[in-house]
């Protein structure tokens, strides 16, 4: 199944849960009434079991699921059952289960903001605004992502919790490309541009060719999901392909804007003089850091922080030079985009829904054992403190360090559903706060210091049922434009025909009834 196909499938499935839903008023589906939730001594009732439904993102059973359960259940003493489908087919399982009945809804569940929004507005999810405003983590003065939480308020409320920041993707530059081309760290457009003609048509390698190599590659020009301009920033510049909103707080569709049309013309400039690879339309991710690594690009907009270590001794391990320079945006680019993280949920069947904030969710973030649990695994199984070297790093007795990879041989684990480098509270006593190498924290500071945090999207019934579609041909004009080399008025008249700009506008009129629903509570 594509992903065009699996996206519409999730969001009907969505559609179908809102569906079961509708019968229930505001808030939807209610936790259990008439339970006891606290002991005679006022402490929150333990529940024996609590049910997880997650993604990859945390560990799996291939990558120790077992040892980190374990673990678990020895900090808490409560039971834990994780639900985790295949990563490729998780929003469709998660789809699939709401709209089967309440009964089958787990305990806690983690979504992306989108997801998150549209099981918000249905009723699916526990509130937990009061729950998180009086709790230990709020009163504790550790948090330092408060922005980031406050960013998933829908009409104020809390119906989940972030752990880590969004993060986002920052360009590099290899820093030996630039020395053999005599060029400095571009600030603008112009010496940007410049910097990728040299790229493409002299020989930064230093092989003796030239125009052997292109300057940069991209995992195709619209990414699949917000901010969609991730891989491209400094073409996109400040201009949007989706939904946002302007300064008086009104809703609008980026794409049909003229900034967003010159952007396409700017890619085009660009993909025409071979300056981008010709095969970015059709290119994964892997396939870009591949062709990064075998240096025939010396340009990549990826993930700041841990990637940028992996980038670099991926680098090394070809034998090739591996300083990276990290690039402050451009001028007209203005700042990076932080992605909207994904949420921790509660859901309205859950029966202890109190109890489960306090012993999963917020315990993530004690900044004691539970946090190192999350963020770094199992001692003995994801790191170690002990003399012995792994994967060709020799380590000293009370050195903390990550072990073999399970999943990915010869790489050792950096982190786990948590990562260090994106934490919201301050962790004083971090055990691998030394582990975290130079380039990725230099990386995340130069990218946290020129970002701003993505508009997280409410979701509404026409954004359920279009946007899939939408996203899917808006993807397909850029490429009329950019690949093809079709005039952008033909193209767009071309989204027009294929009811682009009727579902657009759809969109955007729910989305501004939305928001004048939610002004007058």
């Amino acid at each position: 199944m594509n992903k065009r196909v699996r996206c519409t499938a999730a969001f009907a499935a969505a559609v179908m849960a809102a569906s079961l839903l509708g019968g229930c008023g505001q808030n939807g589906v209610t936790a259990p009434e008439n339970v006891e939730k606290y002991t005679a001594d006022g402490e929150l009732i333990k529940p024996e079991k609590i049910t997880v439904m997650a993604d990859g993102t945390v560990f799996t059973k291939r990558n120790g699921r077992d040892a980190f359960e374990a673990r678990w259940e020895e900090l808490t003493g409560i039971d834990i059952e994780f639900i985790q489908p295949d990563h490729s087919a998780y929003y469709d399982v998660v789809g699939q289960t709401f709209a089967s009945g309440v009964k089958n809804w787990p305990d806690v569940i983690l979504l992306s903001s989108t997801y998150y929004s549209g099981y918000a507005e249905e009723g699916a999810l526990w509130d937990l605004t009061e729950t998180y405003e009086n709790s230990d983590l709020k009163k504790s003065g550790r948090l330092t992502g408060e922005d980031v939480i406050d960013g998933m308020r829908i009409g104020g409320r809390l119906y989940g919790l972030p752990v880590n920041r969004g993060g986002g993707c920052i360009t590099y530059v290899k820093k030996k490309w630039l020395d053999n081309c005599n060029l400095e760290v571009p600030t603008n457009y112009e010496e940007y541009m410049n910097m990728l003609k040299a790229f493409t048509e002299g020989d930064p390698d230093g092989n003796g060719v030239n125009g052997d190599t292109y300057a940069l590659s991209a995992a195709g020009f619209m990414g699949e999901e917000s901010p969609y301009t991730n891989y491209l920033p400094e073409f996109y510049q400040e201009s949007y392909p989706s939904f946002t909103k302007d300064e008086n707080g009104v809703w609008y569709d980026g794409f049909m804007e003229q900034d967003f049309k010159d952007s396409l013309l700017r890619l085009r400039d660009a993909y025409v003089n071979g300056y981008v690879d010709k095969e970015t339309l059709t290119n994964g991710t892997s396939d870009v850091r591949n062709k990064f690594y075998e240096d025939r690009c010396g340009v990549f907009t990826y993930w700041s922080g841990t990637w940028a270590e992996n980038l670099r001794s991926n680098l090394a391990k070809n034998g090739l030079d591996d300083e990276l320079v990290p690039l402050p945006p451009i001028k007209e680019l203005g700042n990076y985009i932080e992605r909207t993280p994904a949420v921790w949920c509660i859901t309205n069947s859950c029966k202890y829904p109190e109890a489960v904030y306090k012993y999963f969710i917020e315990s993530m973030m004690d900044g004691g054992d539970m946090q190192t649990l999350w963020t770094y695994g199992v001692e003995g199984v994801h790191w170690s403190v002990q003399a012995e070297t792994v994967c060709g790093n020799t380590y000293e007795e009370g050195q903390f360090h990550g072990l073999e990879s399970m999943d990915k041989p010869g790489t050792q684990y950096t982190k786990g559903h948590m990562d260090p480098i994106l934490s919201i509270v301050e962790w004083e006593n971090d055990p691998g706060i030394d582990f975290v190498a130079p380039a990725a924290k230099n990386s995340q500071e130069i990218f946290e210091e020129h970002c701003k945090q993505s508009l997280m999207v409410p979701s509404t019934t026409e954004m359920a049922t279009y946007n899939g579609d939408l996203t899917t041909l808006k993807r397909s004009i850029v490429a009329d434009v950019v690949v093809q080399g079709m005039p952008v008025e033909e193209a767009y008249q071309r989204f027009e025909k294929e009811h682009g700009v009727k579902w657009s506008n759809m969109i955007v009129d729910s989305l501004n009834r939305l928001a004048e629903t939610e002004s007058s509570r």
